[in-house]
């Protein structure tokens, strides 16, 4: 019984060996190499889509998380929330938030809202919003002020 195993053991040994050979001597190419490896210009041609984001994503690199920031979804035309209010979660990427509506530039309710749909992945910031004219119109109007002064 025991020369029956030491022999089986000898045969699959000299069957990995012929394998081993017959492929390294093979001249087709492998099945583990990639298309994309053997000719970098077709992926350069595909490009990458870009991940959209949501409300909490966008507002992380606001000032303060965004608020009194107007933000909207991307397919509104005219339509935007100025951030209230924002309570995250642990991870920083979900939440709750609260605004107030704003249509054409002009705030449309007076108390803020809870916003629907912030973990939607389709939000954008509204840059020519009325909080980032104001930081920038009061400095640059006191410097001229000043300029206007001393000349």
């Amino acid at each position: 019984m025991a020369s029956r195993s030491i022999a089986s053991i000898g045969s699959s040994w000299k069957q990995l060996s012929f394998n081993l050979t017959r492929r390294t001597l093979s001249t087709s190419t492998p099945a583990s190499a990639s298309p994309s490896a053997s000719n970098p210009s077709t992926s350069v041609s595909k490009s990458k889509r870009k991940k959209k984001k949501n409300l909490f994503e966008v507002a992380q690199f606001l000032p303060n998380w965004g608020i009194g920031y107007q933000m909207a979804k991307t397919h509104w035309s005219g339509v935007a929330y100025q951030i209230t209010k924002i309570n995250l979660y642990k991870d920083g990427k979900h939440g709750k938030a609260w605004g107030i509506v704003h249509k054409d530039g002009i705030a449309a309710a007076d108390a803020p809202k809870k916003i629907s749909g912030v973990h939607k992945r389709c939000w954008k910031y509204i840059p020519n919003s009325n909080k980032t004219q104001q930081i920038i119109t009061p400095e640059s109007q006191s410097e001229t002020q000043v300029q206007n002064q001393t000349t």
